[in-house]
């Protein structure tokens, strides 16, 4: 009787230390599903601004730098007040919803004179149990102040994949209005 007894505070003394795995559930879904990133020349001095949009959401970008599903970490404006010289911006979402995705990259300031500001823009998912895979890639040059460029147009499935034959840079505002 006394070996039951010691057995079993063992066991109370060590179930604290024991401890499951949390299941990702659909309402706590960890960020970084799909990550929109900008870069442009450390160099160069100028505001440039990533918007993206989500199915069936409005655009995520510097004024509206959250949403249900995206939301944009780093508004870089170029060199002022930047701790680094790096110039990006990325978005990241909660979940990966399927439906249409839009890209684009916006020319907030004035670019130097006689010379475009080259962006490359990457889109990666992070589908569950699977390392996160970039899926996009592409170089965007601005010109002028206020340009407006859809970098792409992309689907993605329930699966969190890219549906085949979706990817264009068939032009969208977003903050913009169409010429």
């Amino acid at each position: 009787m006394l070996a039951l007894i010691g057995f079993v505070a063992m066991v109370i003394m060590l179930l604290p230390h024991v401890t499951r795995k949390k299941q990702e559930t659909e309402e706590h879904k960890a960020p970084g599903n799909v990550i929109v990133e900008i870069h442009w020349p450390s160099d160069m001095p100028v505001d440039v601004d990533l918007w993206v949009q989500a199915p069936n959401e409005p655009p995520v970008g510097f004024w509206n730098q959250s949403g249900h599903i995206f939301n944009l970490l780093r508004d870089d404006l170029g060199i002022e007040g930047d701790a680094t010289n790096l110039n990006y911006e990325v978005s990241y979402s909660r979940g990966i919803p399927s439906g249409e995705y839009v890209v684009n990259v916006h020319m907030y300031g004035k670019p130097p004179p006689n010379k475009g500001v080259p962006v490359k823009v990457v889109v990666s998912v992070k589908r569950p149990q699977v390392d996160t895979q970039q899926i996009l890639t592409t170089d965007v040059t601005l010109t002028y102040q206020n340009q407006e460029e859809t970098a792409f147009r992309f689907r993605l499935n329930e699966d969190g994949r890219l549906v085949p034959g979706s990817v264009s840079t068939l032009r969208r505002p977003l903050i913009t209005r169409p010429h």
